[in-house]
């Protein structure tokens, strides 16, 4: 199970000041539950994103995830690394994980659809490029849990469908920890829900009734 225990972080605005955007969180999620975070923009959704994966620290506060195996954040660059190729960038992610490299570039260059442009710097490519880029680079390896920005399923209607069908075959063995303001992915692809507001975050078994409870802030 992943543990988060009393979790605060700030940040200083040169327009209002210091801003906490989560105020003594405390969470935990089963080693058997997908959660969706709601939260509206500015909540403080990506910053607890980036805290769970690690890239940031919190002011106070801990977490502990056990043996979870722990993805990076989909949706955004995380993982990937701008002056290197598509190509380049997944050799390194295969020599950390021991992953056979042809298996894997043949996988994310089916899957991203971004023909030439593997072999370009990834500092050359649209936010949306990127993203898939990254997206097919975390599907290489088999996580326990997968964090997912809501900016995962970057594309057309195609390529969205094609992420919506490997998040169901991932589904079937590992959980998810999703953040978004889309009250229908949450249901979609979680169990529990949680609401982000005020730097307080609020867990709710029952999804249906997260779903409401946050349409109503």
């Amino acid at each position: 199970m992943i543990v988060l225990e009393n979790i605060s972080k700030s940040y200083i605005s040169t327009k209002i000041g210091v801003k906490r955007v989560l105020d003594n969180i405390s969470l935990t999620i089963p080693s058997d539950k997908s959660v969706g975070i709601l939260g509206r923009n500015g909540a403080g959704k990506s910053t607890l994103m980036r805290i769970l994966s690690g890239t940031e620290t919190p002011e106070v506060g801990r977490i502990s995830i056990g043996n979870t195996k722990l993805s990076w954040p989909l949706g955004t660059d995380a993982g990937v690394h701008g002056s290197m190729t598509g190509r380049d960038n997944i050799r390194f992610l295969c020599m950390l994980y021991d992953y056979p490299f042809q298996k894997a570039f043949d996988f994310v260059e089916d899957f991203a659809e971004l023909g030439d442009y593997m072999y370009v710097p990834v500092k050359n490519y649209s936010s949306g490029m990127k993203s898939r880029l990254g997206f097919g680079i975390s599907m290489i390896i088999d996580f326990d849990t997968y964090l997912i920005d809501e900016g995962f399923s970057a594309g057309d209607a195609s390529f969205r469908s094609k992420t919506q069908a490997l998040f169901d075959e991932k589904r079937k063995k590992a959980n998810l920890i999703v953040v978004s303001h889309n009250p229908a992915t949450i249901k979609r692809l979680c169990d529990w829900g949680a609401i982000l507001s005020g730097g307080k975050l609020t867990l709710v078994e029952d999804i249906d009734e997260a779903i409401k409870i946050y349409s109503a802030l």
